[in-house]
């Protein structure tokens, strides 16, 4: 099997594919902790350590880790989300014991020095102030706090100027104590790598203890809870910017739902690419709009369905208009043989051309590992989505598109405009 996986007492899981004929690796640590799980009073503090991370441990400095990888022509680097972290590089399949030594080093013995602390703070404020200043970006969090205000997940990754003005050592040191242990962490590479040799680099330096199984996971530690209602609330802010804004959403399905490849389906048709719905109406047909699109996150209690355009102020209430009425359309079961067959074949394309290389097979796994507790193999993925029949993509489509939807508009709007 070119995937292997190993679960260890301590908890560590470590999953392997191995890809014959290329000469690289992808390796990613994934760690259970994202910024669903941090306390409104330390909001940020997933993304604050992820930066911190790279700042030093009681044996190398920043300095130190950058020139390892840049030595090697490797990559690494680090990206927060609402309900993991995961800290990844890429390097020719001989430098991979360096890499593992080096990131294992990291999430281990990272210092957390105050004076790093002080710098990042101030490298974080400044991402913030350029999120704040990418209105295309912004919009999207501005329908999660709409959409799912008293929730984990309406809170920004990023955390607010507040809350990392405020956060201290302590604090965010805490968080890393508490998330950062091997019970968290899945290892995950893909690439020209071995199973059993990375199990022996792993294990000469973290306390990975004796194995517990091979195969399926045993567990699943992110445990769903009750699904937030969908507000159908609608948030208008005013910014001097030159198009509007506009982002349409509401409940999707969680990461396990039976339909998720069904509503995958559904997406593609309606906003998924250029044959699309939302392309076609709003973009092709009218010119109303560049960059027009629909998208369906998953996480473990429920999902995030969203349908986005940014138009010229002035036609934002005809682009909204639009959006709502292809949304009711195919709510209503409009969807047709022709658009779902299409939504298909291009949600199957795009998932075998995203695992072209050993970055993309990374990823997927530790995704997979992390927040499913189980991998499917390519060919059983292709086969749940052949599987789904129309009257599925249609019923489906009913049971999400009609719920409440929550709507974020961002640009220089007066009065009521552009709702009136």
């Amino acid at each position: 099997m070119p995937i292997r996986r190993t679960e260890f007492e301590s908890g560590l899981r470590v999953v392997t594919e191995r890809i014959p004929g290329v000469r690289s690796v992808a390796l990613g640590f994934w760690v259970l902790a994202g910024s669903r799980d941090e306390p409104p009073p330390i909001s940020g503090s997933s993304h604050f350590l992820e930066h911190l991370l790279f700042k030093g441990t009681k044996t190398r400095t920043a300095r130190d880790i950058a020139e390892a990888f840049d030595a090697v022509g490797g990559d690494v680097n680090a990206f927060t989300a609402k309900e993991y972290t995961c800290f990844y590089s890429r390097v020719r399949d001989r430098d991979l014991p360096m890499a593992v030594d080096h990131l294992s080093d990291m999430l281990q013995h990272s210092v957390i020095r105050t004076s790093d602390l002080e710098a990042e703070r101030q490298v974080i404020l400044e991402e913030i102030h350029m999120h704040e200043d990418t209105p295309d970006d912004l919009i999207h969090d501005l329908l999660n706090q709409t959409l799912w205000p008293d929730h984990p997940l309406g809170r920004p990754i990023l955390g607010t100027v507040e809350s990392i003005t405020a956060a201290t050592r302590d604090q965010v040191r805490r968080f890393y104590k508490r998330h950062y242990v091997p019970g968290s962490l899945v290892v995950v590479a893909a690439g020209n790598v071995q199973h059993d040799p990375l199990l022996d680099l792993l294990g000469s330096g973290m306390p990975i203890g004796p194995v517990r199984s091979e195969g399926p996971s045993s567990w699943n530690r992110r445990q769903a809870g009750n699904p937030p209602a969908p507000s159908g609330q609608t948030l208008v802010k005013r910014r001097k910017t030159e198009q509007a804004h506009i982002c349409l959403g509401t409940n999707g399905l969680a990461r396990n739902d039976p339909e998720r490849f069904a509503f995958g389906i559904v997406n593609a048709a309606i906003g998924g690419g250029m044959s699309s719905r939302l392309f076609q109406e709003i973009r092709e047909k009218r010119g109303l709009a560049y960059s027009v699109y629909s998208y369906h996150s998953q996480y473990a209690e429920a999902g995030l369905f969203a349908a986005y355009a940014g138009t010229t102020p002035a036609r934002a209430k005809e682009v909204l208009d639009i959006l709502r009425e292809q949304l009711a359309d195919v709510a209503d079961g409009a969807l047709s043989e022709e658009e779902f067959e299409r939504a298909k074949g291009h949600m199957k394309g795009s998932l075998v051309l995203s695992l072209e290389e050993p970055s993309g097979r990374m990823s997927r796994l530790g995704k997979s590992e992390i927040s499913h507790g189980e991998i499917l193999t390519v060919n059983q993925i292709l086969q749940r989505i052949e599987a789904v029949t129309l009257d599925d993509a249609r019923r489906v489509a009913k049971r999400v598109l009609s719920q409440p939807l929550a709507l974020a508009m961002l640009g220089p709007f007066k009065g009521k405009e552009p709702l009136a």
